[in-house]
């Protein structure tokens, strides 16, 4: 069987009065994510983590933030794609590990909403999907609340 392994990061500066996407869920907060689409840094770490575990480029070679069309774009879009993509290379995601990092807020009570959204856009287990959150301990742009970063790591299989 063959198997790779793929890294995504994503970050997106945070501004008052802004939609909060993460993981496909919209969760209250003051500040939301900035971007071209909908900014969810979760889904977007997630889309560059299978995207190269496939040799398939990243995020912004099939979604580019030059190309209007995919301005204010809901993310899962962008990760049906990335799964549609990987499995018309006969690729099968065996399972994402996720961490946020972001000071505020709490996003442990969103984490089994996330976890469910992701897994059906991806067409896995929700025992497939690990997502953490730490913070920064008020160090750098992330301690200043001014931005919000995500890694993923994918594990994928050729069918």
């Amino acid at each position: 069987m063959k198997i790779r392994v793929g890294l995504g990061f994503d970050v997106h500066p945070l501004k008052e009065g802004r939609d909060f996407w993460l993981g496909g869920i919209k969760i209250p907060a003051e500040k939301g994510a900035v971007g071209h689409s909908d900014a969810d840094v979760l889904i977007h770490a997630i889309c560059d983590a299978l995207l190269g575990a496939a040799n398939l480029g990243d995020i912004g070679t099939h979604f580019s933030d030059r190309d209007q069309k995919w301005a204010g774009m809901d993310s899962k879009f962008f990760l049906k794609e990335v799964t549609r993509m990987l499995a018309e290379k006969d690729w099968k995601i065996e399972n994402v590990d996720c961490t946020l990092t972001l000071e505020e807020p709490k996003i442990k009570p969103y984490v089994p909403q996330m976890r469910k959204v992701l897994a059906l856009l991806m067409n896995i287990s929700e025992d497939d999907v690990s997502i953490k959150a730490t913070t920064n301990e008020t160090l750098g742009y992330v301690g200043r609340q001014e931005g919000v970063n995500a890694s993923a790591v994918a594990l994928i299989s050729k069918v």
